[in-house]
């Protein structure tokens, strides 16, 4: 197996953990990193909002199957940082299920199918690194649709979703209650 050592800089850019993390999910899919240094890397990437940002749009985009499920190195290491992987990852699971409504209603299927992805995916990660941290970010995304205030007012308002798109965020939350 060869083996590379992924050294995230301290204050890593939003960019630099795109490029990171794409090198990782490279050698991911090619078998070609060991659990231990996969697990190593992606706890340094998600230490910072930046490198969890990046780790992210990378890894639940990704066209192939490396996130099919999640190994346990990769849920282990997201379980590290929860204050940081929490709102991340609810925020990922709300815009994957509204850009879905969207692509649909633009009549772009493909688009709408990776869309999808990116939210069968968190979904799964959502699921699988349950934390009072995910479950107090998740009432909270619910009560921002609710009452049209709170911690998430800002994150909606910001994205322009509609109450159809809302509601389907709702709905997609409410399932993972």
């Amino acid at each position: 197996m060869v083996e590379s050592r992924f050294t995230v800089p301290e204050k890593v850019t939003f960019e630099q953990a795109i490029a990171l993390s794409q090198a990782l999910t490279d050698q991911m899919a090619q078998g070609a990193i060991a659990d231990d240094s996969l697990e190593q890397a992606i706890t340094a990437l998600v230490t910072s909002e930046n490198g969890a940002r990046g780790f992210f749009v990378t890894y639940l985009s990704d066209e192939r199957p490396v996130a099919d499920p999640p190994s346990t190195a990769v849920i282990s290491a997201l379980k590290t940082a929860p204050a940081i992987v929490a709102p991340l990852m609810v925020k990922n699971l709300a815009m994957s299920t509204s850009m879905a409504i969207a692509h649909r209603r633009n009549q772009d299927e493909t688009l709408a199918q990776g869309s999808d992805r990116v939210k069968a995916r968190s979904m799964y990660i959502l699921q699988a690194i349950q934390s009072d941290e995910t479950k107090a970010q998740i009432q909270a995304l619910i009560t921002s649709i609710d009452t049209q205030a709170g911690d998430y007012t800002t994150f909606l308002k910001r994205w322009g979703y509609d109450s159809k798109q809302q509601q389907a965020i709702r709905q997609v939350f409410e399932s993972l209650k």
